[in-house]
């Protein structure tokens, strides 16, 4: 453990495919700092960092990855306060099938509040086949 400003500094690699990432390309997918949680971008694999085929598919388990990335530092969507989205478009108009997607994702996710979103149109993300990369910032209120 770490200490700015006096307050710790503590990171987290979600169980599977987080503590794999850490040990093979030194990064956390999460980090405590207080009541702030602040996560690494998440993308829709499986604990071998494979792809769905579907989009939807896709953008779900990327969902499904921030929750357990939340959990192992221990925050909810509940705390979510903030969602930066990054997706691989051909053309604008390439936004309407994530939009829809993402969009059922948050409010089924966070019923209660819509935090701010802030959705960039990429080229290509860190693997080969990766559509969607989403990172959130989540302030623990217990």
């Amino acid at each position: 453990m770490i200490e700015v400003n006096k307050r710790p500094v503590l990171f987290f690699a979600t169980p599977g495919y987080g503590e794999m990432l850490r040990s093979e390309r030194h990064y956390s997918q999460a980090v405590r700092i207080g009541d702030r949680v602040e996560i690494s971008g998440q993308g829709g694999w499986d604990d071998h960092l494979n792809f769905p085929d579907l989009l939807e598919d896709e953008i779900a388990r990327a969902f499904d990855n921030i929750e357990r990335t939340l959990e192992s530092a221990g925050a909810t969507w509940r705390d979510v306060v903030h969602v930066n989205s990054y997706h691989v478009v051909s053309d604008p108009a390439g936004f309407d099938a994530h939009n829809s997607v993402m969009i059922e994702q948050m409010r089924s996710r966070m019923p209660d509040h819509g935090p701010i979103w802030t959705e960039t149109g990429v080229s290509t993300l860190a693997a080969p086949g990766m559509r969607v990369e989403i990172r959130v910032t989540a302030i623990d209120h217990r």
